[in-house]
């Protein structure tokens, strides 16, 4: 397949292979999130956001797998890399037990080497894992350990952080993640920015309540507030909300968060699962804002979880963290690796804020999308509909035009084209939402 001259074709989406797959699929597994029978040929030609289906289909990937594929399909400087890996057993190996040297090529040492490289001043340790969820709960635990005593966490209304029992306890987004499940006890939740211009005097989402400019947080934690802040062990955030709808905060709201966390010394995580990894144009959502976080948890684009952070919020005793698997990956730690060394060479970071800014331009100004609102950070491009049916139409709709996109929040599509996504693919993908917002 040609990059240069790809175009999406769709004979019939989703086409007879695909549905006897996915029904096969269905038949074992436990009910999942499937947004359309979309199934890859990953036997067939594929390059950058081009990939083709079982069927013959060539489409236009707009997800990038939900951030975990962050350079698209057969990346060429990835490639080549790989290439060089002959295949060894076991692949996964013990990882908290023994250790491992591919010579030239990078393993679970010379990613968190890398890690520790682009995460903030200071982050100089890492607890490496198996997904977000164990990046998000190994993340509170070391807060846990680092205050002894504190049994409060603060999270925010519409987050997602994942679906191990005290990750959902952390969820406010979809009552469906956590209703009925037990929970980690002492977690409090106060409202999160959903207008990225707003400041205290024209806030609407309830952090700054009123003209006083005295957010929820505060008041929270304040002298006159239902919790000890000597009793919260963490306070933790995405900087764009992902499954909550693709909701970008203010400068006023995350300057007010790091005020707080500043002033009482508590820990503040940034799940930086979908944000990270150059993502907003930054190497973590954290760095377009005037926040400093305490910890990292990171994953999807990483292809394993990470926790990054200073060493003395580590535990120092043996075994306090732990897992079989963690760093024990050579396959996925390599293309981990291989990942950061990618954005860094092609200047990719760049890349996604000039074309994110660029297709949420496209669509915003588009006579013919009936969106109510278009918002990006980088390549998080984010376009709301009036209602959760018509976005559930433009997700179909999309895909028998090419274009695979995915549903957030209430009534969002959330658009994750991958990070060396040329103007070419732009202009295809917003012709083909056009189509979609035709039928």
């Amino acid at each position: 397949m040609d990059r240069d001259t790809a175009e999406p074709t769709v004979d019939s989406f989703p086409g007879p292979r695909a549905r006897d797959r996915a029904s096969r699929h269905a038949a074992v597994a436990a009910p999942s999130t499937h947004v359309y029978e979309f199934v890859w040929d990953p036997t067939a030609d594929a390059i950058g956001p081009y990939c083709t289906d079982v069927d013959g289909n060539v489409l236009l990937d707009f997800t990038s797998h939900v951030a975990a594929a962050p350079l698209g399909y057969n990346n060429p400087h990835l490639l080549a890399r790989l290439d060089e890996f002959d295949l060894v057993d076991p692949l996964k190996f013990a990882g908290q037990d023994f250790y491992a040297d591919l010579g030239d090529l990078p393993g679970p040492t010379e990613l968190m080497e890398r890690l520790t490289d682009i995460a903030p001043d200071g982050h100089d340790t890492v607890f490496l894992s198996n997904t977000g969820a164990e990046a998000v709960e190994n993340a509170i635990k070391i807060c846990y350990d680092a205050r002894p005593g504190a049994e409060y966490g603060i999270t925010f209304e519409g987050s997602f952080h994942g679906r191990t029992l005290g990750a959902l306890s952390l969820n406010r987004s979809k009552a469906v993640h956590r209703r009925g499940f037990p929970e980690i006890a002492g977690v409090s939740s106060v409202p999160f920015c959903e207008d990225q211009t707003c400041d205290p005097s024209t806030c609407s989402c309830g952090f700054f309540p009123d003209e006083s400019g005295t957010s929820w947080l505060r008041r929270r934690l304040g002298p006159d507030g239902s919790i000890d802040p000597e009793s919260v062990a963490y306070v933790i955030l995405e900087p764009v909300q992902g499954e909550g709808g693709y909701r970008i905060p203010s400068e006023a709201f995350m300057a007010e968060v790091a005020a707080v966390c500043g002033e009482y010394g508590i820990p503040l995580i940034a799940d930086e699962i979908q944000t990270g990894m150059g993502r907003t144009g930054e190497w973590w959502g954290a760095d377009n804002y005037a926040i400093e976080p305490d910890v990292l948890a990171v994953a999807k684009g990483l292809r394993v979880g990470a926790t990054v952070g200073r060493e003395e919020l580590f535990p120092d005793q043996t075994g306090r963290l732990s897992s079989t698997w963690g760093g024990g990956d050579l396959l996925s730690s390599m293309v981990g690796a291989l990942t950061i060394d990618a954005i860094q060479a092609e200047n990719l970071r760049q890349n996604a804020r000039k074309r994110g800014d660029e297709l949420a331009e496209l669509l915003d100004t588009s006579p013919i999308v009936d969106a109510i609102d278009v918002r990006n950070l980088g390549s998080l491009v984010a376009v709301e509909f009036e209602t959760k049916a018509r976005r559930d139409e433009m997700v179909t709709a999309c895909a028998k035009a090419g274009l695979l996109t995915l549903p957030c929040g209430l009534k969002t599509i959330r658009l994750l084209p991958p990070l060396d996504v040329r103007e070419r693919e732009i202009a295809q993908a917003v012709a083909r939402f056009e189509d979609a917002a035709e039928v």
